[in-house]
């Protein structure tokens, strides 16, 4: 049974949302490299809390976002609500290690990471979910872990950078898909439930005099914009995905991390060699193989 098409202003709304949104995401390195005097954790921890803000706002004046009544009903879900517990620890953790590899001039390693994600996401739906991997999938998959061999063979070590990146956001997205509850209403839990945590580190910074925050104007009118940075592209995203068809958003992804990609190398200057080369034209190849398997999946539905 072949599926509908959406309208062509649902395509074109959706088209500019998740355009918007990946655009966003990737080159929010500029960001990051614009508070590059704040420690990552403490980047992290304002992330947390101005989320918790910018999305309360969101889900309190936007309807779209279904507000607040959802949410109070996960309360009385323990099951759901340690799910999310986990989710936002995966989501946390991802988050302090993206930012340190921009600290640390390593961002093409983690747009490696990112370019990866969504054949780590076809392995665990077959890993956990039973998903059938076809033939494209497979031969992916295979063209992908060589390129990771490669990249191990030619530094002696694993890329711990793009494999952490990669595997924390694929389990992030593969518990999401178990957990009932919207994108933003989702975030927002997860921003609530790691926001004791954040708040207990930066009174820790205070108290030992380490915080940044409160040290110049520029830094004090930055942060709090990582809250919009957070919350704007997930909602932007959330209306792509609702609007446009699976294999379109799945092309439409690659534009984060190429852009962080460029970013690297173009305006950061990170030294990228020969080597380094010859792996991401495996994960290339591995890339266009799965796109190619998901036009062919998207024609064979309509």
């Amino acid at each position: 049974m072949s599926a509908p098409s959406p309208a062509p202003t649902q395509l074109r709304q959706g088209t500019l949302a998740a355009l918007t949104a990946f655009t966003v995401w990737g080159l929010a390195p500029l960001y990051f490299r614009a508070v590059g005097s704040v420690p990552p954790f403490e980047i992290v921890a304002h992330r947390v809390l101005w989320s918790v803000v910018f999305l309360a706002g969101l889900l309190a004046l936007v309807p779209s976002t279904g507000g607040f009544r959802g949410i109070w009903a996960i309360r009385r879900q323990p099951r759901l609500f340690g799910l999310l517990a986990i989710t936002a620890l995966l989501t946390g953790s991802n988050w302090v290690v993206f930012l340190w590899s921009i600290d640390a001039g390593r961002l093409i390693e983690a747009s490696l990471g990112y370019f990866i994600n969504p054949l780590v996401s076809v392995l665990l739906g077959w890993l956990f979910l039973g998903e059938r991997l076809r033939p494209l999938q497979r031969a992916a998959l295979g063209v992908a872990v060589a390129g990771v061999a490669w990249r191990v063979w030619q530094v002696g070590s694993a890329p711990w950078i793009p494999l952490f990146l990669a595997g924390t956001f694929g389990v992030y997205g593969l518990l999401r898909k178990r957990a009932p509850v919207d994108a933003i209403g989702g975030l927002f839990i997860e921003t609530v439930i790691t926001a004791p945590l954040a708040l207990a580190w930066l009174a820790w910074l205070m108290q030992s005099g380490k915080m940044v925050f409160g040290s110049s104007l520029h830094v004090d009118a930055m942060l709090p914009l990582a809250g919009v940075l957070t919350a704007v592209p997930l909602a932007l995203f959330a209306v792509g995905a609702k609007r446009l068809p699976l294999a379109t958003v799945g092309f439409l992804q690659f534009i984060a991390p190429s852009l962080n990609f460029l970013l690297a190398v173009l305006v950061f200057r990170e030294p990228f060699d020969s080597g380094q080369l010859v792996g991401f034209v495996l994960i290339w190849l591995a890339l266009a193989i799965y796109s190619v398997d998901m036009l062919r999946a998207a024609r064979s539905t309509t």
